[in-house]
């Protein structure tokens, strides 16, 4: 009985140990890859993909090691999510090592809350989510953060950014769903394509603070695009735009560029 007690006992600090050593070493190649993701070269995936395949790989030696059944589990949900961060993040970045950035925002939303009360607000707010949420989806975008009354997305090119803000734009002037027969919302859309810092699921920089100036210069309904964005698409006739417009954008230097995308001219994609 005490032979079986101390083989027991051994096995569970074995366990414990393995957890802490993968966690660890996790920890370390998850700040690597962030490290590398801030690089932004075109070479740069293949380097993701190393740092954490060598997170990946500790972690089936160390289940292929024996130090338990008790391990195996624990192994997995480690090793999963360390798959799972790096698709997530290569998944939005661009060949180039850019992120196109959108931001979308409810216009008028604090008078908008006063009049329906909170949980009329909050029933409107579902309604304009799902609305957004679908239309990122259908073109690979990722959900970056709500913001209460708006989004911020990323996607990996400007073709996909541009052709979900058309689709959101559609979407809230056809059919109505939800609170949004009731009440009808406008909502402004800024696009900017750049490089980016990643960290803990977020997004960080220049390309993200212009992204959301831009969205700030947007009227009503309109889907406002920087020079940055337009440069980006593979095909620059591909989208009809209005009228450009110079902006001075809040906190950085310089003009920018703005164009509204006559998305009115499009069918969704």
């Amino acid at each position: 009985m005490g032979v079986w007690f101390v083989v027991v006992s051994v096995v569970a600090v074995a366990a414990v140990a393995g957890v802490v050593v993968l966690s660890v070493l996790l920890v370390r190649e998850r700040r690597r890859y962030a490290e590398l993701l801030a690089s932004a070269r075109p070479r740069r995936e293949a380097g993701l993909q190393r740092a954490v395949k060598v997170a990946v790989s500790a972690a089936s030696r160390l289940r292929r090691g024996g130090v338990g059944g008790m391990l195996v589990s624990s192994l997995d949900e480690l090793a999963r999510w360390a798959e799972e961060d790096r698709t997530e993040l290569v998944r939005v970045s661009g060949a180039d090592g850019t992120v196109t950035f959108a931001f979308t925002d409810i216009v008028d939303s604090t008078a908008l809350n006063e009049r329906l009360g909170d949980k009329g607000w909050v029933r409107l707010l579902r309604a304009h989510d799902a609305l957004v949420r679908e239309q990122v989806a259908a073109r690979s975008g990722h959900v970056v953060k709500s913001q209460g009354d708006g989004f911020m997305l990323a996607f990996s090119e400007p073709e996909q950014a541009i052709g979900a803000a058309i689709g959101i734009q559609h979407a809230l002037a056809g059919p109505k769903r939800g609170a949004l027969r009731a009440t009808p919302v406008a909502v402004r859309i800024g696009i900017h394509r750049g490089a980016a810092v990643s960290r803990d699921g977020d997004f960080f920089g220049r390309a993200v603070a212009t992204a959301a100036r831009v969205a700030a210069q947007a009227g009503g309904g309109e889907v406002l695009v920087s020079d940055d964005t337009l440069r980006g698409l593979a095909d620059p006739g591909r989208f009809r735009l209005g009228p450009g417009r110079a902006a001075a954008l809040k906190g950085l230097s310089g003009q920018f560029e703005l164009h509204p995308v006559d998305w009115g001219a499009h069918q969704p994609t």
